[in-house]
């Protein structure tokens, strides 16, 4: 049954604190966007500083205003400012009660960016081969650490989503609200969470959703995210098995997959966004796992067609990055998040194999290029894995699809476990990265507990919304 809202569900008090300026952003004079001076080092508050840059809209009906809703973006990368200048995130329900704010988070966006070499960034391999290429990766990687902090300066060592969670801690403060009503997606969950476990007599309602396990070490992480990316694969044909539309509809769907592997090991797959070069079986898998984050299965259907009927590829040759060229790297956050060593190549040519087995139609899950990226990284990170450790007095809502690509639902129940009493989980029964946008059952959740701290039983669902053959 639905709890009663607890006396922090009341309307939070503002409390003396510095502001932000706001002013009409640039890019949409309807939004409002200001800044924040916050520490880099929150051990050492008193030496550097960056610039932490925010969006909000105000609330539609002020009389109606209940506070501030801050949303977490993912990625890692993801502009806060940006999604609140596109304004396409919350119900009308929401906007009308609630200022709703969002920020670039340390290390991203505006908010002193992590800049490094794009040469450096484009060394990064799609999958080792061998040790001299392991070797060759790790060197790179120390190589292109050194060159992000000079470019970057001294937030490159502070990236850590710990940090960030001290950051919003000051959003708080600075917006005048006693406690947080937070919304956190995908890799904003982490920030939710870690939020929640930081400062939990600050916490009115958080909602995280697309959920993180942030407790896993190498092998549980390289697993669960093949198998949760294996399931999203499995559903995908199904649902083509079941549905005319579906262009591959009548036929052995792993077979013309495994087809298009074949093609791409022998270098002969035409890559269909960049003429001239070909897809790699890495490219293969990474096309399909985008489409099924939304899902979209009818364009997944038309991509494998596609690709089976294209010529073969004249040359596999591949662009090189500029030497001179400086780009963002956004990711340098999961770095200084987790600790996933592996040893040599030997160890990971066995996480390969394992991972084949668990995702035989995948084959390498987001998981691997994240491993890739952090080897060699020195230990202990900033913000190392563990349990969560939350008690709060009302509980955090995690919701999740049932079959997720990326945020698995074996993530979701994992952290529910570890939140006990401090959580209850919510499952869209439906596939998909995210699930607010896509179920009305699920946004009315969601804003029944934002609006009124109204928390749903544990282990409640919403049905499948049907994937049409668009």
């Amino acid at each position: 049954m639905p709890s009663p809202a607890p006396a922090s569900a009341a309307r939070p008090a503002p409390v003396p604190t510095p502001g932000i300026a706001w002013q009409p952003c640039e890019q949409d004079r309807t939004a409002e966007c200001g800044t924040l001076s916050l520490p880099v080092d929150w051990d050492r508050p008193d030496g550097d500083r960056f610039t932490l840059h925010l969006a909000r809209r105000a609330a539609t009906d002020p009389a109606a205003r209940i506070g501030s809703l801050v949303f977490g973006p993912g990625g890692p990368g993801d502009s806060g400012v940006r999604r609140i200048i596109l304004n396409d995130r919350f119900s009308d329900e929401l906007r009308r009660r609630f200022d709703v704010v969002s920020f670039d988070p340390r290390g991203i966006g505006l908010s002193n960016p992590v800049l490094c070499s794009a040469e450096l960034l484009g060394r990064q391999p799609q999958v080792i081969t061998d040790q001299a290429r392991f070797d060759a990766t790790v060197a790179d990687n120390a190589l292109l650490r050194a060159d992000c902090r000079e470019r970057t300066g001294p937030l490159f060592d502070h990236v850590d989503t710990r940090s960030a969670a001290r950051d919003l801690d000051a959003v708080r403060a600075a917006l005048g609200e006693n406690r947080l009503t937070f919304h956190g997606s995908s890799y904003g969950t982490l920030l939710g969470a870690q939020y929640a476990e930081e400062f939990p007599h600050r916490v009115r309602a958080v909602v995280l959703e697309s959920v993180v396990d942030h407790s896993l070490g190498t092998r549980a992480f390289l697993d669960t995210q093949a198998a949760a990316a294996q399931d999203s694969f499995d559903e995908f044909v199904a649902w083509c098995a079941r549905t005319p539309s579906c262009v591959l509809h009548g036929e052995d769907v792993r077979a013309v997959w495994a087809g298009l592997f074949g093609r791409a090991e022998r270098g002969e797959l035409a890559d269909p966004d960049r003429p001239g070069t070909t897809l790699t079986p890495y490219d293969l898998s990474r096309l399909a796992q985008r489409k099924l984050y939304g899902p979209d299965w009818a364009g997944l259907a038309r991509l494998v067609d596609a690709l089976r009927t294209a010529p073969p590829a004249a040359t596999g040759v591949r662009a090189a990055a500029d030497a001179d060229a400086v780009r963002p790297h956004p990711f340098a956050v999961f770095c200084a998040d987790w600790h996933l060593p592996v040893r040599d190549h030997r160890e990971y040519a066995a996480h390969l194999r394992r991972i084949a087995r668990i995702a035989p139609d995948v084959r390498y899950p987001q998981a691997l290029p994240a491993i890739a990226t952090c080897l060699g990284a020195p230990a202990p990170v900033a913000n190392p894995q563990h349990r969560l450790r939350v008690r709060t007095d009302v509980p955090l809502l995690l919701a999740n699809s049932r079959h997720d690509p990326a945020s698995g639902h074996n993530w979701a129940t994992n952290v529910s476990r570890q939140l006990g009493r401090s959580g209850v989980l919510l499952t869209y029964e439906g596939a998909g990265h995210g699930s607010y946008t896509r179920s009305d059952c699920v946004r009315d959740a969601v804003d029944r507990y934002l609006i009124s701290v109204d928390v749903p039983d544990d282990g409640a669902s919403c049905p499948a919304v049907p994937v049409t053959g668009q």
